[in-house]
């Protein structure tokens, strides 16, 4: 740990690199009556903390190795460090990125001076291409986390904690890929103020460190989750798992959706936008907290990065609300007769709904996907469920069900057969508490719902797609009855995404 520490102290990243700021987190504090800081390394000049050990590690190139140029294997983030790092010293670097690397990332290192190679599926075969191509061309190979240069400079993190919060830590909450980062920050914070608890936090898909803590030494996962690209790693290293074995307090492992929930209280925060990789320590600071695990006193998270694709935060925000338990979904079943949605939804009271998707079926019962807004995470749904099935509804727990979540909730509807005289309209209403019971309250019970999908976007208005069954004598009641709901509507029934998909005859209305 001395040498680390001295290592540490003389390392060179102040070249690239800045100190980055220990910034506060008042909304979650107040939120989990706790003292929560977060170390912003998404602010430095590749958006991620990887350029002080890539530096650091070139720095230590003699002239000939500089000669021949470096080469590294990387998701993105050390890519950008070492694309970075080779510019300012004239270095040649090639850099060896798997196929899914997020397109924000390869332009990065294009943009910085690297020569992108696009190899494999992961970061484990770019690595194994990567040696291939150093034996061929003699490149020097700059190891992304398992190098004591590189360790030492990511553990300069540390030496910056220890002089921005000289007071009182309670845990310090690293993110684990590969293991530098934990490593570095370990061994000099551990010899400084071995009082703090340092806690290295991956995501369950890839929790490579936890299994070779486990197995007594690194071990390959068979295969690992690709939504945190940044610590997507097969098998730590070995240097980083003899560090992280010896000096780590404990390993805290997230679920994706925890990790989008932390992104999202970055952003209330810091008006910043992490990546996934980036927001993972903060993800199991929250789960500690939440669980009762974390130590007293002021507790720190380690913002990694800030290398995401604009198209990821869709899922992002799909996710957020379900990682930090503030959303449920249900499966519920309810009589298929006229006023059934009115009454279901006065039974939830002035709880928000985010989401309610129906398509007609034949029978006597009808199921519907309903989303609804939790104020009490897991307690609340407890009693949500409790009070439905206490009026005879069945219902089922889709809240934690994968294949609902990414695909279900967007497919429930399809043709029905014999369904008559259906009509489909869209409406628009302001969004606020009791705005879709409102509209419901609006449609009377002379006319059928056939369809009904409505989604909670946070945008200032609801939208909602309604299939109606008009006998063609009742069509200009309808017409009146809809001008009277008061709110902005449009005859869908000819759109040809309906034709296509939902529509019982689609040819004979093209």
């Amino acid at each position: 740990m001395t040498d680390y520490v001295r290592k540490i102290l003389t390392s060179s990243v102040y070249d690239v690199a800045i100190q980055t700021p220990l910034e506060p987190m008042p909304r979650l504090s107040a939120r989990l009556a706790r003292p929560v800081l977060l170390k912003r390394e998404d602010l430095q000049p590749v958006f991620s903390f990887k350029i002080r050990g890539a530096h650091n590690r070139m720095a230590q190139l003699s002239a000939e190795e500089r000669a021949r140029g470096v080469i590294c294997a990387s998701a993105g983030n050390h890519a950008q460090g070492v694309a970075l790092s080779a510019t300012r010293m004239g270095i040649r670097a090639v850099i060896v990125m798997p196929t899914t690397t997020p397109a924000i990332k390869v332009t990065a290192v294009q943009a910085l001076g690297g020569e992108v190679v696009l190899f494999g599926d992961g970061f484990d075969a770019a690595r194994a291409h990567a040696a291939i191509l150093a034996e061929r061309h003699g490149y020097v190979f700059v190891h992304p986390f398992d190098d004591p240069d590189v360790i030492a400079g990511q553990g300069t993190v540390g030496l910056e904690l220890m002089r921005q919060h000289p007071d009182k830590i309670g845990a310090i909450y690293v993110p684990i890929g590969g293991g530098g980062l934990a490593a570095g920050i370990a061994a000099f914070v551990k010899f400084l103020r071995p009082d703090i608890r340092v806690i290295g936090v991956e995501p369950e898909e890839a929790a490579s460190m936890q299994a070779a803590i486990a197995a007594g030494g690194p071990v390959a996962l068979d295969q690992v989750g690709l939504f945190a690209d940044g610590v997507a790693v097969r098998q730590v290293g070995n240097e980083t798992f003899r560090i992280c074995r010896d000096l780590l307090d404990d390993i805290v492992t997230v679920s994706a959706d925890e990790i989008c929930a932390a992104i999202k209280d970055i952003f209330d925060d810091m008006r910043a936008i992490a990546e996934p990789a980036g927001a993972l320590a903060l993800a199991g600071l929250r789960r500690d907290v939440e669980r009762g695990a974390a130590p007293d006193g002021p507790l720190i998270a380690i913002n990694s990065g800030a290398n995401v694709n604009f198209d990821r935060l869709r899922y992002v925000a799909e996710r957020a609300e379900i990682g930090e338990r503030a959303e449920a979904l249900l499966a519920v079943t309810i009589p298929e007769h006229p006023g059934s949605y009115r009454a279901f939804i006065r039974l939830l009271g002035k709880r928000a709904i985010t989401e309610f998707n129906y398509r007609y079926a034949h029978g006597t019962t009808a199921s519907i996907f309903v989303g609804i807004k939790l104020t009490d995470g897991d307690r609340e749904k407890a009693d949500i469920i409790d009070l439905l099935t206490a009026r005879g509804l069945a219902v089922t727990d889709m809240t934690d069900n994968e294949v609902a979540k990414l695909h279900v909730r967007h497919m429930v509807g399809g043709r029905v057969n014999d369904l008559r005289d259906e009509q489909v309209f869209r409406f628009q209403f302001p969004e606020r508490p009791g705005a879709l019971l409102k509209f419901l309250e609006g449609l009377t019970d002379a006319w059928n719902i056939s369809l009904f999908h409505y989604r909670n976007h946070g945008a200032d208005y609801g939208r909602v797609l309604v299939g109606i069954q008009v006998p063609p004598e009742t069509q200009d009641d309808l017409i009146e009855h809809l001008e009277t709901i008061g709110f902005p509507w449009w005859d869908e029934t000819d759109n040809p995404a309906y034709r296509q998909f939902l529509d019982q005859h689609p040819a004979s209305r093209i």
